[in-house]
């Protein structure tokens, strides 16, 4: 569910009329709503009920990836989340938004020396490890402070998650994590390094995923490694399950699991675990929360079908050029009537499609029509391709809006090159 609606003919973002932002900010625009935000959390926090250990709830460690807007970053925080973090960048945003320290989850294949003393000197929760490499590293880094750095090792479970392949991250050819058969003589020689205290393990093996088996089979064979590694004598008090649940996209198809029917599957899987169990959402919880809202520059005739042309472009929202993914486009003022068209933007690259012969709204020049579902793995991948600046976003509350990320000027572009001086002399000397 969102909170983006029609009323009086025109497209809402909760109490706000897009309309109202568009004249303000102009096109092209990220519009997020935090009621939605809001919402989801709820919903997932409620599907996980009954899964407390030695009376801690389950920790939902929001994925920066899908977000890091500082605006619904805070949001999340006060909402009681933490945070799974991949970068020093994404870590300093979410201890910046007021996310606990002891709340944030430290993941990624090619975490640097400064950035584990960052997160060291932070203390956070847990470093999900990569490889046995990383573990050396790391201690290495932790005796040199002296830290202690609590950690996980991430367990690739060789299962495939049956979605895109760009985003599939479980089997055993992908980058992540360390092979299952050798996770026991991973833990047995983090286990024997200084600076580190082994204290869970992790898991993940998709995103957007829209059938609940591949995590059921990821999570026994999960089950069955904290078995072994308990009874070669290793203390496991967490279980990082990962994210990855998916979003409804297009409308037309069958919707992915509930959070409810995931919770169920959950508590299933882990009964007798007997440890905290983390939760790593990203797209759950910001997909359905935002927009992308923009104007069409004009209606071209095409051979088949027209071309709409609208003034975002795919340096504004990557994920169709590179996951061929689907976002329902629909018209902030519907006319009742609908055509078939082929939406593109003004980017010098055939890749610049949103969709082709798609059935939609009807629309015209300097009409006004939103990409929904954009509010996750969207504004975040952005790009100036092209030289066009950065696209603003703006987050609406009820009747209230502000804008949490201001449009990018040309000039910014420019200014951020150096010309050397050499470059504008006419000697070779």
């Amino acid at each position: 569910m969102d909170h983006f609606d029609i009323r009086d003919g025109a497209m809402h973002a909760e109490g706000v009329p897009l309309d109202t932002i568009a004249d303000a900010v102009g096109t092209p625009v990220y519009v997020y709503s935090a009621a939605t935000i809001r919402r989801h959390v709820t919903v997932f926090r409620d599907a996980l009920a009954g899964l407390e250990h030695d009376g801690r709830a389950p920790l939902i460690a929001f994925a920066v990836k899908a977000n890091p807007n500082a605006a619904v970053l805070t949001v999340l925080a006060q909402m009681g989340c933490g945070a799974d973090v991949v970068s020093g960048g994404e870590l300093k945003r979410a201890l910046a938004a007021g996310v606990p320290a002891d709340r944030v989850v430290f993941s990624g294949v090619g975490k640097t020396v400064d950035e584990m003393a960052y997160a060291l000197e932070a203390d956070i929760g847990q470093f999900n490890l990569e490889s046995e490499e990383e573990a050396e590293t790391l201690s290495t880094v932790a005796a040199k402070l002296d830290r202690t750095a609590r950690v996980a090792f991430r367990v690739n479970p060789d299962v495939d998650a049956g979605t895109h392949a760009k985003i599939s991250t479980g089997r055993s050819e992908n980058k992540f994590g360390i092979p299952f058969d050798t996770a026991p003589q991973a833990y047995a020689r983090a286990a024997a390094l200084p600076g580190l205290a082994v204290q869970g393990v992790a898991v993940h093996i998709g995103s957007q995923l829209t059938d609940l088996h591949p995590l059921k089979q990821a999570f026994a064979r999960i089950g069955a490694l904290i078995q072994s590694l308990r009874a070669a004598g290793h203390v496991i008090e967490t279980a990082d399950l990962g994210g990855g649940l998916g979003v409804p996209y297009d409308p037309a198809k069958p919707a992915p699991p509930s959070p409810a029917a995931y919770g169920a599957m959950v508590r299933e899987a882990t009964a007798g675990w007997a440890c905290r169990l983390i939760f790593e959402p990203g797209r759950l919880i910001v997909g359905n929360a935002g927009v992308l809202l923009t104007s069409v520059i004009r209606v071209k005739p095409g051979v088949r079908s027209p071309f709409v042309i609208v003034d975002a472009a795919m340096n504004d929202l990557m994920r169709p050029a590179l996951y061929d993914a689907w976002h329902n486009i629909r018209a902030v003022h519907p006319k009742g009537d609908r055509f078939e068209a082929n939406v593109v933007g003004p980017v010098c690259e055939t890749g610049d499609t949103f969709a082709m012969q798609r059935g939609m709204d009807r629309v015209e020049e300097g009409d006004r029509v939103a990409f929904m579902t954009a509010g996750a793995y969207a504004a975040t991948m952005a790009s100036t391709y092209n030289s066009r600046p950065l696209t603003p976003e703006v987050m609406v509350s009820g009747n209230k809006w502000a804008i949490v990320r201001a449009r990018q000027p040309v000039e910014a572009l420019i200014a951020a090159d150096s010309v050397p001086e050499w470059a504008t002399s006419s000697s070779e000397d």
